[in-house]
């Protein structure tokens, strides 16, 4: 994804969470990665696709705003191999 299109992105979701939620807020976040991924230990809530190819993730936390969320997204999205939904 081109970095205006991703600027974009953010821009839009940020509106979207600002008119949709108060804060603090609980957000769940809902990513795929390759199976083979180590987890480092984690304790998190894992379901494999079918082929088994990749592993969603499930991870729900407290945040306080929507700049927090966007925060997180960004870190995220600089793993190889992470998808984000």
């Amino acid at each position: 994804m081109d970095t205006k299109k991703t600027e974009e992105f953010y821009i839009k979701l940020k509106s979207q969470l600002e008119n949709t939620s108060t804060w603090p807020s609980i957000y769940l976040y809902k990513f795929i990665v390759p199976t083979d991924v180590d987890n480092t230990g984690a304790v998190i809530e894992t379901k494999k696709s079918k082929r088994g190819t990749y592993t969603s993730l499930s991870v729900t936390v407290n945040l306080k705003n929507a700049d927090a969320i966007i925060k997180k997204y960004k870190e995220v999205g600089e793993v190889e191999g992470v998808i984000s939904l």
